[in-house]
């Protein structure tokens, strides 16, 4: 039995080995990149590597990227903007769907979850001019009400969060029911709570799906003041392509709010998945 134990630990000792590499092996190109920040010019692409530089030149380089000739700041401000309303009204809209998919009886609710389902197999890029020709006539094009609404409808997060409402007990509902709770009182006081770290998983792969959407910004976007973070990087580059040490630093200003949502929601994360492996 002993021996049995000792094995298993050796294959766990390994295994966490491999990972802690791999990890490594992935997290170089980032700390590259901010070594790469914080450098003058000529160091970035010095062979080998220095990752500590000789000379520290963040003060200018992060200087430029936001008090230069393009407005980064109002980018970033733009994608906070669309990325906490878009967060916001995709997490209120699939919470509710997944909800009435999930506790809800009523006629036809699998033929049409099945259909909502099915969307999903719809791929993004070929409706692409039909929402641009609509939001044409609607008087949503350049606008950010239009780009906020375009990822506030998921099926990923409605088939998401349906799964975790489907672990819930429907005794527990009955009870409420009889106790004379509506379904918006069940939903809110019971339900919800219940798949709180789903919801919040779900919040912060929405953020940073949305904050990093290049697509639909460059599609849907036309003046430079509604630009987002990505456009506006991507603007950065035209003009500072040539300058890796300008270039990195901006790409590390636009994942730093990335990495301050995971950080702190990382806990919330973890939960969600440990929640899901127990009722899959």
């Amino acid at each position: 039995m002993e021996a049995i134990l000792n094995k298993v630990d050796r294959r766990k000792a390994l295994v966490t080995l491999l990972m802690a590499v791999v990890g490594i092996v992935f997290l170089l190109p980032f700390a590259w990149m901010i070594s790469a920040s914080f450098k003058v010019e000529e160091e970035v692409l010095t062979f080998p590597i220095q990752w500590i530089p000789a000379t520290w030149n963040a003060a200018a380089n992060y200087q430029e990227v936001w008090t230069g000739n393009l407005p980064f700041f109002l980018y970033y401000w733009n994608s906070i903007k669309v990325s906490v309303l878009t967060t916001i009204t995709s997490v209120t809209i699939s919470a509710l769907a997944a909800y009435g998919f999930a506790k809800i009886q009523f006629k036809g609710r699998e033929a049409l979850f099945l259909i909502v389902l099915a969307t999903y197999m719809i791929p993004p890029q070929t409706l692409l001019v039909t929402q641009f020709l609509l939001y044409r006539w609607i008087g949503l094009y350049d606008t950010h009400t239009g780009l906020i609404l375009l990822n506030s409808f998921s099926v990923f997060g409605t088939f998401m969060l349906r799964q975790f409402y489907m672990g819930i007990s429907n005794e527990m509902l009955e009870s409420a029911k009889i106790d004379g709770a509506g379904h918006f009182r069940i939903f809110w006081h019971i339900a919800l709570p219940l798949v709180r770290p789903a919801i919040a998983t779900y919040a912060i792969l929405r953020f940073i799906w949305t904050w990093n959407d290049y697509q639909n910004p460059l599609i849907f976007l036309r003046s430079e003041h509604l630009y987002t973070i990505q456009l506006g990087v991507a603007a950065f580059a035209d003009a500072h392509g040539s300058i890796y040490s300008l270039m990195m630093a901006a790409s590390v200003s636009a994942i730093v709010p990335l990495l301050i949502v995971f950080v702190i929601g990382q806990k919330h994360v973890i939960e969600g998945i440990q929640l899901g492996g127990v009722k899959g």
